[in-house]
């Protein structure tokens, strides 16, 4: 008996050591069967080889592969990670056959977002996963679920789906009707599609078990609100941001009882806040960028205990009533309310508000018009608070700073406002972690506090704008955790060179608009080692001189280059050629000479700054492969030669300047194969030959590569979400700071002056300048076909005809200069259609007959636009267009008019021989003293050049006169 107990004691032992080694093998790898599941899968979703290291040798354990998570204990597959694994830009939509997941039984996880997915295969689609839990279908190309006739029987089968993610699709309203039915469903993310109008809340009833329900990014106006519908008093999340919603907040709102977090942010939504006051569970709320009028009192949300975040931005604070004497029942941790329309008294009653809060983190008041002293007790009051962010205001005073040292303040940003005095010398003891500070755009007057040098946290600094002076501490610009260094536009002297040379970890300096000096090239590099992150540095508008630095060119991570407007000179180092990630060079208004090195041409370089030195040669083969290249400005310099024909395959250029050079030549047909070219300026040079009727063809399109892609933006915030348990108000507030400061601008000779373009205005600005040159032939009536344009300027040519009458159709045309050519006959009556035109001439050609109608847009323009043709008439021109006078020819010309047109030329003739004996006792007071000498060529060098022409006879006179800035 005992001998058969023992016997089925080993035979027990036997098969459970035969089961745990079962378990131990299993445990090592993955089921074979599920491994090649896998590898079918492999060839839909690896265009990019994101699935590479999925090995076909058998026994390799698909648990380990990336994009898989395996049960621990029983080693099946439960997690599928197949975002953007098959995406491309021209990618076509494909339907996905939803079969090849069956083999994965235990499979809750599915992420497929971002693969072009149009939908799934009839009867094959993603019903059939009946364990899944969590199903991401975002960023794809479905309008609907269903992919048979039974889809609404199977779809109940889903009883396990959670969490359903359908952002960034093309669902309309009958697509989010195919949605009913998944009972079971908690969280449901429908943004950023095709939902518009108003929506049945019978659709969202079938979802009894919802929690999180996020319709951001569509176009819905209103909800169809049935008696007894809106059962969705489990719901904690509700997400209706970024709609087209109008009026009143619905009522049923106030019956969510359960909401934590609300957005409503970027609608239309106006009047009371009253559904709020029952949402005490409320948590997060925003508001931001909506119409609704917040009382300063915050009245509506005082009985919301839960609330911890709250965004405000660009609403509207209006002063209540009566007085409200209730306390707020909850401590926020994070408010924004920036760019409110508020009036400068309302500043105070605003403010009073936060005396009663002790809990925050994070406040942003900025973009207001709140007067008085800095709310520094702010700080005083909320110990914890770490972001305090008051740009944009009309702060004024002394900076003040609490009586007790802060540990935790990261970010002080009071820039943009009217601070005075000097900054506080116990900052760095009061803010000893202190991360960012903006003082910018103040008048803080006094040296750089030297203790900004020893604070280890600091990693940002802007001081631009103000009336610093002094130098700047050595041990600033090298100390370890500074990234960033703004002192832009200030008082401040010295050299600041050699310390740059030890910098640790700076990215990006800008000491521009001071008084810097001293010469950069007589650095001894061997002593140094080079920055190896500094990418950005702009030096211009200082008084550094000599040659140009050539140890720029080991900075290999260089994107942006600016030193102009300084005393360098010499040639362009051939080193510059190493720059290969540069994207924005300028060396504008310096006294360079010499031709472009041919070698220059990084492959990402999108705008060149030469203008203003004395560059010559010919346009060389610099640029011929820069196919990025968006603006090229060489104005202002020697240049010479025609233009190469390899312009025509900068397929990128928008803006082309060559203006003020010794250009000759035809001007080159393969200008018209530049698509995005949207300003041409040629004008002051020796072109010659009739204008190309193809530059008509050019479409001149507004763009937004005219100006500097600042490539994202630089946040303190990167691990908020943690801190502040809201990564949706850390994206929304006002934290993000650009990631460069460099601003594209260029100048244009347009509406009789020439005017700087910058920012949006230069995105918007079109325009063509061929003035000044030796251009003959008639104006093609092609140039009619320029719809986009707002300048043409086709002035001081010896162009001949008549001005087309298809200039009728330049709607846009805000400036308009034909004046010193040619021109015969009338000016086109169509032309009072031109609505938008501002500045108008046509003065010094030989046009006849009457003006266009003076009661149009021509009623603004005077005198001077029609000068210089005798044969004009009309009231404007005091000479009445008589009936004679309509038959007048230039052959039969009036005595007064004949002695009129003596005068002129008598004049003009008087003026050369006097212009002529001018020159001629300049140059020889000039080569005689050479004290003169230099200041005459420094005067020269502040001048820009204007030119005009003359005939007298047949000979043509090209005279410059030169107009101080």
């Amino acid at each position: 008996m005992l001998l058969r107990m023992e016997l089925k004691w080993v035979w027990f032992l036997r098969i459970a050591l035969a089961a745990m080694t079962v378990l131990l093998v299993l445990a090592d790898a993955c089921f074979e069967h599920e491994r090649n599941a896998l590898l079918q899968l492999k060839p839909f979703f690896n265009h990019h080889n994101k699935l590479f290291d999925w090995d076909e040798v058998k026994g390799s354990d698909c648990c380990e592969w990336v994009r898989i998570e395996c049960n621990t204990t029983t080693r099946r597959l439960i997690g599928l990670s197949l975002n953007y694994t098959r995406y491309s830009n021209d990618d076509e939509g494909w339907y996905l056959n939803a079969s090849l997941f069956l083999p994965f039984v235990e499979l809750k996880s599915l992420y497929l977002p971002g693969n072009a997915i149009a939908g799934c295969i009839e009867n094959e689609g993603l019903e059939n996963l009946t364990n899944l839990k969590e199903l991401d279908l975002s960023g794809n190309g479905i309008e609907s679920l269903e992919s048979y006739k039974d889809y609404a029987k199977k779809r109940q089968q889903m009883i396990h789906l959670e969490e359903l993610q359908l952002d960034h699709n093309l669902f309309n309203n009958s697509g989010f009707a195919s949605l009913k039915g998944f009972s079971n469903l908690k969280s449901l993310s429908i943004r950023s599609n095709q939902l518009k109008g108003s929506l049945d809340m019978k659709d969202l009833d079938a979802f009894s078990s919802l929690r999180e329900l996020y319709m951001g990014g569509n176009e819905l106006k209103d909800f169809v609100i049935h008696k007894g519908c809106c059962d969705l008093k489990k719901l904690e999340v509700l997400d209706l941001s970024g709609n087209a919603f109008e009026g009143m907040l619905p009522n049923y709102l106030g019956n969510l009882i359960s909401l934590r977090e609300l957005d409503v942010s970027h609608n239309h939504f106006s009047g009371n806040l009253t559904p709020f006051s029952n949402l005490t569970s409320l948590r997060f709320l925003s508001l931001s960028r909506t119409h609704f009028e917040i009382p300063t009192s915050f009245a509506p949300f005082i009985n919301l205990p839960n609330l911890k975040f709250l965004s405000a931005d660009e609403n509207k604070m209006v002063m209540e009533p009566s007085f409200h004497s209730s306390l707020p029942k909850f401590q926020l941790r994070f408010i924004t309310l920036s760019k409110s329309i508020t009036s400068q008294q309302l500043g105070f009653q605003l403010l009073t508000f936060l005396y009663y809060q002790y809990d925050l983190r994070f406040v942003d008041l900025s973009g207001n018009k709140f007067s008085g002293t800095p709310p520094i007790w702010l700080l005083q009051n909320n110990t914890k608070l770490e972001y305090l962010i008051l740009k944009g205001n009309a702060f004024s005073g002394l900076l003040s700073l609490p009586l007790a040292p802060n540990l935790n303040v990261s970010v002080v940003d009071i820039s943009d406002n009217k601070l005075q005095g000097q900054i506080p010398s116990d900052i760095c003891s009061t803010f000893p972690h202190l991360m960012g500070l903006f003082l910018s755009k103040n008048a803080i007057e006094g040296d750089i506090p030297p203790c900004l040098s020893d604070m280890k946290d600091l990693s940002f600094l802007d001081l631009s704008n103000n009336h610093l002076s002094g130098n700047v501490p050595e041990e600033l610009i090298m100390k370890d955790s500074l990234e960033t260094l703004r002192l832009s536009n200030n008082n401040l002297s010295g050299n600041a060179i050699p310390a740059i040379f030890n910098t640790k970890r700076l990215i990006s300096i800008y000491l521009d608009g001071n008084n810097f000096s001293g010469e950069m090239e007589n650095i001894d590099v061997s002593i140094f080692e080079f920055p190896t992150l500094l990418w950005e540095i702009d030096l211009s508008n200082n008084y550094f001189y000599g040659k140009l630095p050539k140890w720029i060119g080991n900075l290999s991570y260089l994107r942006t280059l600016a030193l102009s407007n300084n005393r360098f000179e010499g040639s362009i180092p051939m080193e510059y050629c190493n720059l290969n990630v540069l994207q924005y060079l300028d060396l504008s208004q310096n006294n360079l000479s010499g031709s472009i090195p041919s070698c220059f041409s990084p492959p990402n370089l999108q705008h060149v700054h030469l203008h203003g030195n004395r560059l010559n040669g010919p346009l060389s083969l610099a640029f011929c492969n820069s196919s990025s290249l968006v603006t090229l400005d060489l104005s202002g310099n020697n240049f010479s030669g025609g233009i190469p024909e390899w312009i025509g395959t900068l397929s990128s250029l928008s803006v082309l300047l060559l203006n003020a050079n010794h250009l000759h030549g035809r001007i080159s047909v393969q200008l018209c194969q530049l698509y995005s070219l949207s300003i041409l300026d040629l004008s002051r040079n020796m072109f010659s030959g009739p204008i190309p009727s193809c530059l008509g063809n050019l479409t001149l399109p507004m763009s937004k590569n005219k100006i500097l892609d600042h490539i994202g933006y630089w946040s303190f915030l990167e691990d908020e979400s943690k801190k502040i348990e809201s990564s949706k108000l850390a994206r929304d507030a006002s934290d993000y700071y650009p990631v460069s400061y460099m601003e594209e601008w260029i100048e244009l000779t347009t509406k009789s002056g020439s005017l700087s373009y910058g920012g949006n205005i230069l995105e918007n600005m079109t325009g063509i300048d061929l003035s000044c040159n030796m251009l003959t032939g008639q104006i093609p009536p092609e140039l009619g076909n320029l719809s986009q344009i707002y300048s043409l300027n086709l002035s001081h040519n010896n162009l001949i005809g008549v001005i087309p009458s298809s200039f009728s159709k330049l709607k846009q045309l805000e400036s308009l200069d034909l004046s010193y050519n040619n021109l015969t006959g009338k000016i086109p009556n169509q032309l009072v259609d031109l609505n938008s035109l501002e500045v108008f001439s046509v003065a010094h050609n030989n046009l006849s007959g009457s003006i266009p109608d003076p009661k149009a847009q021509f009623g603004t323009f005077d005198e001077k636009s029609y000068e210089g043709n005798p044969f004009l008439c009309g009231p404007m021109l005091h000479k009445s267009c008589s009936k004679t006078d309509s038959l007048s020819t230039p052959s039969t010309v009036s005595n007064d008019e004949e002695d009129s047109l003596l005068d002129v030329y008598v004049f003009r003739v008087s003026f050369l021989v006097s212009y002529a004996v001018m020159l001629v006792t300049t140059f020889v007071v000039l080569y005689i003293n050479p004290y003169w000498r230099r200041v005459w060529f420094s005067f020269v060098k502040k001048c820009i050049t204007t030119c005009r022409y003359s005939i007298v006879g047949n000979f043509l006179a090209y005279y410059i006169f030169r107009n101080c800035v």
